[in-house]
């Protein structure tokens, strides 16, 4: 069963937004915040750039930290996984 959607405004370099997804008002609220002060940080070190292409960079930095949050769980998925295998063989020896 697909998760209950909700709407959220958020305004984010002084434009609204209505943002719909599944998380929680909290969530939303702190992804919107973030993502404002991030917008107003990126507006003060390039202000040659429009919003579009601000929100560009923005998108660009977002991917470029998923991808390495990604090997990050990768590698720590697969670390588990290895003392998993190892705290299996112990037990192992340990009952023989």
């Amino acid at each position: 069963m697909p998760e209950e959607k909700r709407r959220f405004k958020a305004e984010i370099a002084g434009q609204t937004y209505t943002i719909v997804g599944p998380r929680s008002e909290k969530h939303m609220q702190v992804v919107a915040q973030t993502v404002d002060e991030q917008m107003t940080l990126l507006q003060k070190m390039t202000k040659g750039l429009d919003t579009e292409k601000r929100a560009m960079l923005m998108a660009i930095n977002a991917v470029s930290d998923q991808l390495e949050m990604k090997k990050k769980v990768k590698k720590l998925e697969d670390r588990i996984a290895e003392l998993e295998h190892q705290l299996a063989q112990e037990k192992k020896l340990n009952s023989q």
